[in-house]
């Protein structure tokens, strides 16, 4: 008899939430082999990562406060706040480098963006059967 604890199977759910930063993460060595502006990508995909693990940790308060205001109100901020976060970081990375590193960031984050609202809506249904089951 083994006495080892079961595998727990992967929440394809779970980890299709996360597609968007896995995709930007994984496109380094492209940039690289492209030559593109290696500053640019790694201010966009270091500042989108963030955002999204920001996103995550308050998305998840707000759901554990169990009161719509608060909820409303965290979401709200979230929203805001990344939007901004992502906007500075575009801005700062343009200034401090060169436009090209501006434009990499900026390119990189409407690609990411665009995936993340792409999976957020496909997986919505879904997410709502899982959790009336």
């Amino acid at each position: 008899m083994s006495t080892h604890a079961p595998v727990k199977p992967v929440d394809l759910l779970s980890a299709a939430r996360w597609v968007d930063v896995v995709i930007v993460i994984a496109a380094a060595p492209f940039v690289v082999l492209m030559e593109l502006p290696v500053l640019g990508y790694v201010a966009g995909a270091a500042g989108w990562t963030l955002s999204r693990l920001l996103g995550w940790a308050i998305e998840r308060r707000a759901v554990a406060s169990g009161n719509a205001r608060t909820f409303a109100g965290l979401t709200m901020f979230s929203s805001l706040g990344r939007a901004w976060l992502m906007g500075l970081t575009i801005l700062v990375v343009g200034l401090a480098g060169a436009r090209k590193d501006g434009l990499t960031a900026a390119v990189l984050v409407l690609v990411a963006f665009t995936l993340y609202l792409v999976i957020r809506i496909a997986l919505r249904p879904l997410e709502r059967s899982t959790s009336n089951t």
